[in-house]
């Protein structure tokens, strides 16, 4: 699993018009099987997702998020290896 951290590179109200393609972008992620999960932080400086799939893939799907196309922001992968979920979220597991 790959832990997706979003985190703006401008001030938010910059980033608000870029938000409905980006969106449209992570839709686009669920749709290829590549996201588990996602949502902002809070604070709102960027967000995060879970993804699977190959970390070449995923990073070059990153690179073509309008966030980082127009230089709004930018992420930092992190790979997980989960050994332990709650009940229910053994599909997790790697």
């Amino acid at each position: 699993m790959l832990l997706l951290d979003l985190t703006y590179l401008v001030p938010l109200a910059e980033a608000e018009p870029h938000m409905d393609s980006h969106m449209t972008w992570v839709a686009a992620g669920y749709d290829r099987g590549l996201f588990l999960a996602s949502g902002r932080k809070n604070p709102r400086t960027g967000g995060v997702i879970l993804s699977r799939g190959e970390r070449g893939e995923v990073e070059a799907w990153c690179n073509e998020d309008p966030f980082v196309v127009n230089a709004i922001a930018e992420y930092r992968i992190t790979e997980l290896v989960v050994s332990r979920t709650a009940e229910g979220l053994e599909a997790l597991k790697s």
